[in-house]
């Protein structure tokens, strides 16, 4: 199973150079935490909005899909300089 989940969030940036500080620091939280690919996938020209996925393998669904929980409930709870306003989830099977 490949669980996939992209956060959407709301940045109090102005230019592009603050919004990177903003999304690099969330993308390796979340790396180092959960141990899950996660990348800046959308809104990248977009200075106050941002679209990041995190990835991650299981051999079980509801595994997945509690890893994908986790990570959103983590997102929502840390004190970050930024509003998550949406989350998809998704989890396949291979």
């Amino acid at each position: 199973m490949v669980g996939v989940l992209r956060l959407r969030l709301a940045l109090p940036a102005a230019t592009l150079k603050e919004k990177r500080a903003i999304v690099k620091s969330v993308v390796e939280r979340l790396r180092h935490r959960f141990n899950a690919a996660v990348a800046e996938v959308g809104d990248l020209e977009t200075p106050n909005r941002a679209t990041i996925a995190a990835a991650v393998l299981s051999t079980n669904r509801a595994h997945a899909d509690s890893q994908l929980q986790a990570i959103t409930r983590a997102t929502e709870e840390w004190r970050l300089d930024a509003e998550l306003i949406d989350v998809e989830t998704e989890v396949l099977a291979l």
